[in-house]
């Protein structure tokens, strides 16, 4: 996959997200979309290669990654190289990424900690949102800020919403705590993923999501309007997310929550158009 092919599909949250910035704004976020994507890719590979071998490729880009910050940028990473220099791009923030992913890519993870699974959410989605902040031109500090926690936020709602497609494939992200607060006694995913005591767990964790979305929307709205349009947009689809999925009920069986198109439409109008 090279940095200029990748795109996000055309009908995603993230597609639309970007697709109201600014033209160079947006090359950047595609840029970064493919080098998130190639990476994940690695540590989703549920193909016949080892974790050994999947770790090598990630430590393959990661040495990649270091040559483009040392002026040495190979082909795959030009894209992402012009952003980098356009936008301060910082080389902790995408190597925190690929540890996001060697993290998946190690082992199948199966009920970590909060600690564990606080540190995985910042390196998989809130270390890309450190380096978002930056393309859409949000100040150092309330850019950090933001986020730590829509990057949170997003990914807490994500493991919700995939409860059964990680069961399935032998992961289980609900944190170990919440899990044995609610009576859950196995980290067996599949078993976890049909126990009716998941419930408790899932509105622990989705508290602690809409805290993240709190903080977000609170920082975005001190924040100028021009630089938290995708952002917000992207806030208001996954919050509709966690809504739809707290009014539905974590009860097996589960149906797999979509974006309220009304919300996401009432953004667009209010951050992508006017």
């Amino acid at each position: 996959m090279t940095q200029q092919a990748a795109a996000p599909a055309a009908h995603s949250s993230f597609y639309l997200a970007m697709r109201i910035l600014p033209a160079r704004r947006r090359d950047a976020m595609y840029a970064l979309y493919a080098f998130c994507r190639a990476v994940d890719d690695i540590a989703d590979d549920r193909g016949p290669e080892t974790a050994a071998e999947r770790l090598a490729e990630l430590e393959r880009w990661r040495t990649d990654v270091a040559a483009m910050f040392q002026g040495r940028a190979p082909p795959q990473l030009a894209a992402l190289d012009q952003a980098r220099r356009e936008f301060n791009l910082k080389q902790a923030d995408l190597d925190a990424v690929i540890d996001g992913m060697a993290m998946d890519a190690a082992e199948d993870i199966r009920a970590p900690d909060w600690a564990t699974l606080d540190l995985y959410c910042d390196r998989v989605a809130s270390a890309v949102g450190r380096l978002s902040v930056r393309i859409f031109g949000l100040a150092p500090d309330p850019g950090d800020a933001l986020a730590h926690h829509l990057g949170r936020a997003l990914q807490l709602t994500n493991i919700l919403r995939d409860i059964d497609e990680d069961a399935a494939v032998g992961r289980l992200y609900l944190p170990h705590e919440a899990l044995l607060a609610a009576g859950v006694a196995t980290a067996d995913p599949l078993k976890a993923a049909a126990d009716p005591k998941l419930v408790q767990a899932c509105v622990e964790v989705a508290a602690r999501a809409r805290a993240h979305f709190d903080k977000a929307n609170s920082i975005m709205a001190a924040a100028p309007r021009a630089a938290v349009k995708a952002p917000r947009l992207m806030a208001a689809a996954y919050r509709s997310i966690l809504d739809r999925m707290l009014a539905e009920g974590f009860a097996p069986p589960r149906r797999r929550a979509k974006a309220d198109r009304l919300a996401i439409l009432g953004a667009l109008l209010r951050y992508g158009v006017l």
